[in-house]
């Protein structure tokens, strides 16, 4: 295993992606006390601004760990058991045998059953996950939308069901979440956006990590720039998105060196216990909004290189955004990387997403960046 950071190797690997048709990405890349910081591209296509590493920027679901953490930090207090049903709790938003049945463990690592809502709340991608029969339109209809949490969940409950709730495969969904997110704020009596800023991101020193207060994003930051599988062309920017349509499900903001600094202090045990860390890896087979087959734990999931160890963490998108922030078991070597433009794959005949350069480009930065 490498143990020091290749920094010519990280600058080519992110050009690269950048040359590959990204407009922008930045990444830092941490190894014990050494830190690489690069970015490549631009934040804005119109005016040439260029992106730089310390930009803040939408994480998407990178704020499921953080959400879970705050979970498990009151289940410690005793006041949320893991293994309870939802009904117990939420008996107005899950009801009946459904509540009965799906319990907090499975609301965390997506074994719940409960289908996303994304496809009600946003009436033209109605059809997904048929992308062919799918149109942005209602993306930008919806730009300044502010949802109610509780209307999401009720789509969610109300829709087909995905699985059975603890069944063998789960299929990821935005939907437990916001549930959690519910059912933080029953326990905490505060909001989660409030609970979750003052015991998970200022337990975990975090300066440039919040949740938004509006459509906006404060702060050096680039454009977000969605395709939505070439059919918005050129892709639109949407980095002035009111974030309600996931709340604290996948609405922060951070950078990519607190993205680090939280996930190194999470697997050091600084923010929840040992006890609560093993139970968040602790992991399921979960099917991801792309189809694949993941193992996911509470909140987190591990990628594995051969002999390299398990890395830890999680992978956000919004809409024109992404970001994935990956630490090592050990908390030595570090990875988060950012990006400005999303869905950039188009559809072939059958309806599926084609093979990108910037696919490959990113996978080589990723493994770059993991293993050296």
């Amino acid at each position: 295993m490498k143990n020091s950071l290749d920094s010519a190797a990280l600058t080519t690997a992110v050009e690269d992606v950048h040359r590959a048709g990204m407009p922008g990405l930045f990444a830092e890349v941490r190894d014990g006390d050494q830190v690489w910081r690069g970015a490549a591209g631009v934040a804005d296509v119109a005016t040439g601004r260029p992106v730089t590493a310390g930009m803040r920027h939408r994480v998407g679901s990178i704020t499921k760990p953080f959400t879970a953490a705050a979970v498990l930090q009151q289940v410690e207090c005793g006041l949320i058991d893991l293994d309870a049903p939802v009904g117990r709790y939420l008996p107005e938003l899950v009801p009946g045998e459904r509540g009965a049945a799906i319990t907090v463990r499975m609301l965390l690592n997506h074994t719940s059953g409960l289908a996303e809502y994304l496809p009600y709340a946003y009436p033209s991608l109605k059809a997904f996950p048929d992308l062919a029969n799918t149109r942005p339109e209602s993306l930008e209809d919806h730009r300044f939308t502010r949802f109610d949490p509780v209307e999401l969940i009720a789509m969610g409950v109300a829709a087909p069901p995905v699985g059975v709730p603890g069944g063998p495969l789960g299929v990821y969904s935005n939907t437990n979440y916001l549930l959690l997110v519910q059912l933080l704020e029953q326990v905490t009596g505060t909001t989660a956006e409030q609970y979750i800023t003052r015991n998970v991101i200022e337990r975990a020193g975090l300066r440039e990590t919040g949740f938004p207060a509006g459509p906006y994003v404060d702060g050096p930051h680039s454009q977000l720039y969605e395709a939505w599988f070439g059919m918005i062309d050129p892709p639109r920017d949407h980095s002035v998105h009111d974030m309600s349509w996931v709340g604290p499900a996948a609405s922060l903001i951070s950078t990519v060196a607190d993205l680090n600094c939280f996930l190194g202090r999470l697997l050091a045990g600084e923010i929840v216990s040992p006890s609560s860390l093993a139970q968040m890896r602790r992991t399921v087979p979960v099917v991801s909004q792309e189809g694949r087959t993941i193992d996911y734990g509470l909140g987190l999931h591990p990628m594995e290189g051969p002999g390299q160890g398990t890395f830890w963490g999680h992978g956000g998108t919004v809409w024109g955004g992404g970001a994935l922030a990956m630490t090592r078991a050990d908390g030595k070597r570090q990875m988060a990387v950012a990006v400005n433009m999303q869905r950039w794959n188009r559809l072939d005949s059958a309806g599926k997403p084609q093979p990108h350069p910037i696919d490959g480009a990113l996978a080589t930065l990723y493994r770059v960046a993991m293993y050296g």
